[in-house]
């Protein structure tokens, strides 16, 4: 493919913009090579500068569920900016939307809309602090919750029990408070809240993580965190900013079962704009200001573009159910299809799946936690990317990224996209 005029935009960014980039991952340095830059998307489909078409498995990381430029909620955001794009006011919408969001996910009563998922994890992980009284936090190594300093923390070793910053700018006085946990293990969760009885204010993770390629919980992994959590007084917070209204229509807590205190969304809810939200029962959310002591507030916070396009989406998936069975099915498919081609090939993998998130990993062992997911062979997964990217199919610069699957996908997209794979197992 031609990518003459994305190198050239490159090229420009990259003096006006650190790293030519607003968000690191679009960067491609996980993968090498020059990144891409799209004109347009609709559907299932994208189109970069060149005028290259590629079938697309970001999906702008999650949110495009029904597809890029889906038409109610184009058409939502369009009639909505006639009135104005932001007024720093209540709007109606914010409630309708609110009445939605907590009519199809378990377990909360309130919600409050932010700007981010960055800034719905902060707010519930606050939140979490001021309504316990407590200030550590445990959160789990490959778990990624937005840019704030308390989840920029990496683990140590595993007899290390602080984490310490992983990017400069974040203090050592914040890191102390931030406890690591390894993934899908029980056993070194409760250890640490042994080691920090009475001080552990919640657990914040990822319930299907997403940042360490799609990995699911074992068996029993979210019920035990539940019950540790209820046996010491800790609150539970998901963060279903990729996993809400995705993988079922009250997310994780609906699709298994599995109470959480505190849960935050972004993408879907949002329909493609930038938005996020953290929702919890009414005793909780009462904690925040205006009617509680726990400082939250945002000019943008609720904005009626964001609004208006996020009501369109849930209203679309509350409506029409059928589309979490057809996504979950078209997502098999591609397991299967990803499988077949690679085995045929005698290319070492493992595919993680869970409804309409998966991905490969180039392991011949389980990826279960960040661990084993590092231990994957990434300089194949660099080949294998820009093989597929060759063949018109756009995955994720990234081997620590889901593929998200979209309604949009037709199975002659699905057949196209095994084709590629087999195409490409063929050259590694």
């Amino acid at each position: 493919m031609n990518y003459k005029r994305s190198s050239a935009l490159f090229e420009a960014a990259q003096k006006v913009i650190p790293g030519g980039v607003n968000s690191p991952v679009r960067a491609f340095n996980a993968v090498g090579g020059t990144p891409i830059f799209i004109e347009k998307a609709e559907g299932a489909y994208l189109y970069d500068e060149d005028g290259n078409k590629y079938i697309d498995y970001i999906n702008s990381w999650g949110p495009m569920i029904l597809g890029h430029a889906f038409k109610p909620v184009v058409d939502a955001v369009i009639e909505k900016a006639k009135k104005g794009t932001s007024f720093g006011a209540p709007t109606e919408i914010e409630t309708k939307i609110a009445e939605l969001a907590v009519k199809m996910v378990p377990n909360i009563d309130k919600i409050r809309f932010v700007n981010s998922g960055t800034e719905a994890c902060m707010s519930a992980v606050r939140l979490a602090r001021g309504f316990s009284g407590k200030e550590k936090i445990i959160k789990f190594a490959g778990c990624y919750h937005g840019h704030s300093d308390s989840f920029l923390i990496q683990a140590g070793s595993g007899a290390v029990t602080f984490g310490t910053p992983n990017s400069p700018g974040v203090t050592t006085g914040t890191a102390k408070d931030t406890l690591l946990a390894t993934y899908n293990d029980l056993e070194d969760v409760r250890n640490l809240v042994e080691l920090n009885q009475g001080e552990i204010a919640c657990i914040i993770l990822e319930p299907v993580a997403g940042n360490m390629g799609c990995i699911a919980p074992s068996n029993g992994f979210l019920e035990g965190l539940r019950r540790l959590c209820d046996e010491n007084d800790i609150l539970l917070v998901f963060d279903e900013v990729m996993t809400g209204f995705r993988l079922a229509r009250g997310g994780v807590q609906e699709r298994l079962d599995v109470r959480a205190d505190i849960v935050t969304f972004g993408k879907v809810i949002g329909g493609g704009l930038p938005v996020g939200a953290f929702a919890a029962r009414a005793e909780i959310m009462d904690y925040l200001a205006p009617i509680g002591p726990v400082y939250q507030a945002g000019t943008l916070s609720g904005n009626p573009l964001a609004m208006a396009a996020g009501l369109a989406m849930l209203e679309e998936l509350d409506s029409k159910r059928e589309i979490f069975k057809s996504i979950d099915e078209k997502t098999a498919y591609l397991h299967e299809g990803f499988g077949a081609a690679l085995k045929s090939n005698n290319i070492p993998h493992t595919i993680n799946r869970i409804g309409s998130m998966i991905s490969i990993h180039f392991s011949e062992t389980p990826v279960t936690d960040f661990a084993s997911a590092a231990n994957a062979n990434n300089h194949i997964f660099k080949e294998f990317f820009h093989g597929m990217l060759a063949e018109g199919i756009y995955i994720a610069p990234s081997a620590f990224e889901t593929w998200f699957i979209t309604e949009a996908l037709s199975y002659e997209d699905l057949d196209k996209t095994i084709a590629a794979v087999d195409k490409v197992a063929k050259t590694l």
